[in-house]
């Protein structure tokens, strides 16, 4: 499955209500997620590490979704061969 194909999946199951609830909450569920996947990234229990980075990459789907970004595209800046410098 592509990045695009998820980040649509997503959008039909969920957008409706994500944009009811609005950026700032949505970003709470966010972070929220990203501490459950630290808390896994800490154990031993690789099922739960793997149902977490699931949850974090739908939540930043949603929040690309109400923010109108197409992650796919975003990520051509990754694809395209022109990365300047890095972290």
């Amino acid at each position: 499955m592509r990045i695009a194909e998820f980040q649509q999946l997503i959008s039909e199951r969920y957008k409706k209500r994500d944009l009811e609830r609005g950026t700032p909450a949505t970003f709470m569920w966010f972070i929220e997620e990203v501490g459950e996947l630290a808390t896994a990234l800490a154990s031993d229990d690789e099922k739960n590490k793997a149902e977490e980075f699931a949850d974090v990459l739908a939540w930043l789907c949603t929040l690309a979704n109400i923010s109108g970004v197409d992650l796919e595209k975003a990520c051509e800046k990754y694809t395209n061969n022109n990365i300047k410098g890095f972290k």
